[in-house]
């Protein structure tokens, strides 16, 4: 699924789809997932230049992806839908508290320490070999859309946009999680531990590993039998204490305890402790796999000093 939280950030979709030609060229591709360029430019009876440049805007605007293969003539472009559904939100939403927003993608890690079954994916391809703890150190993981460990820990340093003067009053991370079985296990609960700094914020206890169903942003050669999708979630923080998704609380532990500033490295982690309860791993979804378009969203709500 394409999801945009208002109309402007779907301008570039909606700009895409403006000409009844292209609508006509997505209709046909989710018809049809093999054809090419020659094959919509004979349908369509368009030239080759014209073909591309239509489609060129649809894989701009993150609709198409564009898969090169070996034909009777030397190679040919085969042209793909990407998603199966698209969501806009109409109505904009109004935030009235001061905020800095930030996207990271799950191989930006900057420490870890995970143990087997684990592994990491591009939208491409699987890095290194599966169940191979070494290949989070590979430069490729920064490509990654996904990454699965069964049990330990990975480590964001979460960017710190305060200024002086600005008070931290509440963070919000969201993602899109599950457990880790071998294959998969849809009831399979796994205790999540979070942390900053080394404080330990809570656990949220994750039902399984979700399979059953191709995740709607997987790619085509993603194996059936490997985590599909997982479930969104959303840690906040706030002088409340810790909270999942807003009504489930965590612990006591308040944003004034995490001893935040302008000056502050801000280190969150995501663990699965070897001694915890449930130890049913973890898997991480970015922009290219699982049900929802988004990496590791951070979202800093700040007023600024002496200031209600």
């Amino acid at each position: 699924m394409l999801y945009f939280q208002s109309i402007g950030e779907a301008e570039n979709v909606f700009k895409a789809l403006s000409t009844p030609m292209r609508l006509k060229i997505m209709e046909m591709i989710y018809q049809n997932d093999q054809l090419n360029m020659n094959d919509l430019a004979e349908a369509l009876g368009l030239t080759n230049g014209a073909i591309s440049m239509h489609v060129s805007k649809l894989e701009e605007a993150g609709l198409v992806k564009i898969h090169t293969t070996s034909g009777k003539r030397g190679t040919m472009k085969i042209i793909r839908p990407r998603y199966d559904r698209l969501m806009v939100d109409l109505a904009p939403v109004r935030e009235l508290r001061r905020c800095y927003t930030d996207d990271i993608q799950v191989g930006y890690y900057t420490a870890c320490n995970v143990m087997p079954t684990c592994g990491l994916a591009t939208n491409k391809e699987i890095i290194g070999s599966l169940d191979d703890a070494r290949v989070f150190s590979f430069p490729d993981r920064f490509k990654a859309g996904i990454l699965w460990f069964s049990s330990g820990y990975v480590e964001y340093n979460l960017p710190n946009h305060l200024q002086s003067g600005q008070l931290l009053t509440e963070l919000q991370i969201s993602f899109e999680i599950s457990s880790e079985c071998p294959e998969y296990n849809e009831d399979y609960p796994s205790d999540i531990h979070f942390s900053i700094n080394g404080i330990h914020l809570g656990m949220w206890v994750s039902p399984g590993d979700y399979g059953a169903r191709k995740g709607y942003l997987c790619p085509s050669w993603w194996p059936e039998l490997l985590n599909q999708y997982g479930l969104l979630k959303t840690l906040i923080i706030n002088d409340k204490g810790c909270f999942i998704d807003g009504n489930n609380k965590i612990s006591n532990v308040t944003i004034q305890d995490l001893n935040l500033n302008y000056n502050s490295y801000i280190t969150f982690r995501f663990e699965v402790p070897k001694d915890t309860a449930n130890v049913g791993g973890c898997t991480l979804f970015g922009e290219d796999f699982g049900d929802y378009n988004q990496a590791i969203r951070v979202k800093a709500y700040y007023k600024e000093e002496g200031k209600a």
